[in-house]
């Protein structure tokens, strides 16, 4: 039996391993269980990318401290991995520089291989993005739409894959103002999709969770009034524990933290 929603969830900037998920899932198929939805009827999606640039900023890290005389080590390697996935994102014309087409792939595949699990036509999919994830995500789906609106060959078939589905957003520690700067005009994308029920269209919501502390993370409202009609409502919450829910360790505590995994998975509960 086809599933009755789709999750597709993202990494953003940092270090991750496969499987980075899991443990976040695995919380909210519980509390979704508790909430009386079957969890089963719950496709879920990871989409892993860090490993497209882990090796090389390892490798950078390594040659530089060769002699062990860089000082504050651990917080290079997370400037190196933050920031260098930050400058690597980047959509340019050269095709020396194919690391936006290759995440971008991986995003496609996972979305796919969730087509296959449920009604490609009709089924809610919601998208679950931390930190430089929801800048990925917010590409990804803005050239899907363009793509389809050009008529461009080579694009899914499936209103799923197309995005046409799409009825939520959860973007955490997100950092998409970060990259609208350098533009004069910011639009944000089309949502929700164009091809969802009525009944799932009122519920479809872009939920966005920043801890006060997280200098990584931002409401994105403010980001102009465009944004501010596309996004429901930007959350500030408190995550992390004695060490980290005061200051930017924050960042990546989201996952599963009570105040986050507690209305995502009520927001789950009302799409299906």
């Amino acid at each position: 039996m086809a599933k009755k929603l789709a999750v597709a969830v993202i990494h953003g900037m940092g270090s991750q391993e496969q499987g980075f998920s899991k443990p976040m899932v695995e919380e909210l198929k519980d509390r979704v269980s508790r909430q009386g939805k079957n969890a089963a009827d719950v496709a879920w999606g990871e989409i892993y990318w860090a490993n497209v640039l882990q090796p090389r900023q390892r490798k950078y890290l390594e040659d530089a401290n060769a002699k062990n005389d860089l000082d504050y080590t651990g917080l290079r390697k997370f400037v190196i991995s933050a920031v260098g996935d930050a400058a690597a994102y980047r959509k340019v014309d050269s095709l020396d520089n194919t690391t936006y087409r290759i995440i971008h792939r991986r995003v496609r595949k996972v979305i796919s291989t969730l087509a296959g699990e449920v009604d490609a036509e009709k089924t809610p999919l919601v998208v679950l993005a931390h930190s430089l994830g929801g800048h990925i995500m917010s590409n990804y789906i803005w050239d899907m739409q363009t793509a389809v609106k050009e008529g461009k060959t080579g694009i899914p078939q499936t209103s799923f894959e197309r995005m046409e589905t799409l009825a939520g957003i959860v973007t955490f520690g997100c950092n998409i103002p970060l990259f609208t700067f350098a533009y004069k005009t910011v639009k944000p994308i089309k949502f929700p999709g164009s091809n969802l029920t009525e009944e799932v269209r009122k519920e479809a919501k872009w939920w966005n969770y920043f801890d006060t502390d997280d200098v990584l993370g931002y409401p994105l409202k403010p980001i102009n009034k465009a944004y501010g009609r596309v996004v429901h409502k930007d959350v500030p919450i408190n995550v992390g524990g004695l060490f980290s829910s005061w200051n930017p360790m924050s960042h990546s505590k989201y996952w599963t933290d009570d105040d986050f995994t507690e209305p995502v998975a009520e927001f789950l509960t009302r799409l299906f």
